[in-house]
């Protein structure tokens, strides 16, 4: 009678797993969480983003704000979330910093990068060095230059702490000699344009798409980019190299889900992914922000992150530990 039971057991489970892989998906709405508040990067591509991929899949698709600790909050909610494909993850590059920051401090992890499985790249942009434009700065040099005359005086705003944005900016400071400035963590790209449009900081290493409708207002004046070469819609601002700081670095926007994700929940979300960015509507929003699309399927992401990670985690050890003032 056991030897039934057992046998009965098998045979329900192998015609569970059966239909379940006979299931289409999706079947109901996907929810894509974004780490940060509403305004930065990943909200301005990840808007449009979901309405492209509403038409494809023929479900709703939210983008749901879930911001705290530079984005922790929100990545390790889906790092832990049901493998099931209707919980998503769109994020920068803080994914990669947050647990090498966890390792520096000597924390358990909030989260590990291999919980979370890339499924495409959507942009990936140099950041923009933007002033408030009362400040006297009209170069990087003169804006270093006082900077090295008033030592932790000058305040720079940052997505947050080890953050998309926090980054750069260290990497600056260090390629310039070691300078100091007072840093303000903001919850994401949103307050931190805030905090300078305010006048609670004086700048910050902006997405292009954040800062282009405030240097276009003159609300923000910008004075170099972060990429290695000149950005195609700001062909007019200098690099950091060319100036001489050795500094690169690129804010880009990805799409990750849980591990253990079913394989044809991947593939309809790849597939589905790869037709939104092509859609006429997304390229036009995309446009709209000066933002050119970047696009990688997940297996060349993949092993375009992991080179990535390996040189964020040697700024993050090389930067150490930061207090915040």
């Amino acid at each position: 009678m056991r030897s039934l039971r057992t046998a009965l057991v098998i045979v329900m489970v192998v015609v569970t797993r059966a239909a379940s892989a006979d299931e289409p998906f999706p079947t109901r709405p996907i929810t894509i969480v974004n780490p940060f508040p509403p305004g930065g990067q990943a909200d301005l591509t990840g808007r449009p983003l979901a309405s492209s991929l509403e038409r494809i899949l023929k479900q709703p698709v939210i983008l749901a704000n879930k911001p705290g600790a530079a984005g922790a909050v929100g990545m390790q909610s889906v790092a832990v979330a049901k493998p099931d494909g209707y919980t998503i993850l769109i994020t920068v590059p803080a994914i990669s910093t947050i647990p090498e920051v966890d390792k520096l401090f000597g924390r358990a992890p909030t989260y590990t990068r291999d919980q979370l499985v890339p499924l495409a790249r959507i942009n990936a942009d140099p950041t923009i060095i933007v002033v408030h434009p009362e400040m006297p700065w009209r170069s990087a040099k003169e804006l270093l230059e006082e900077v090295k005359r008033r030592p932790g005086e000058i305040v720079f705003a940052s997505s947050g702490i080890y953050g998309a944005s926090h980054v750069p900016m260290e990497m600056l400071l260090q390629a310039a000699g070691g300078l100091r400035m007072r840093h303000l963590p903001t919850t994401g790209g949103g307050p931190a344009t805030t905090a300078v449009l305010g006048g609670h900081a004086q700048l910050w290493c902006s997405p292009p798409g954040v800062a282009s409708p405030h240097i276009k207002s003159g609300k923000l004046r910008p004075l170099a980019v972060t990429g290695a070469a000149r950005h195609a819609n700001f062909s007019d601002l200098p690099t950091l190299k060319e100036l001489g700081y050795d500094v690169e670095y690129y804010l880009w926007i990805g799409l990750f889900a849980p591990k253990n994700t079913p394989g044809r929940v991947m593939k309809a979300l790849r597939e589905a992914v790869r037709q939104a960015v092509d859609d006429p509507a997304f390229k036009s929003a995309m446009e709209k922000i000066q933002t050119p699309i970047a696009y990688q399927d997940a297996d060349e992401f993949r092993a375009w992150l992991d080179v990535d990670a390996a040189r964020l985690a040697e700024v993050i050890r090389r930067v150490g530990r930061v207090e915040v003032k």
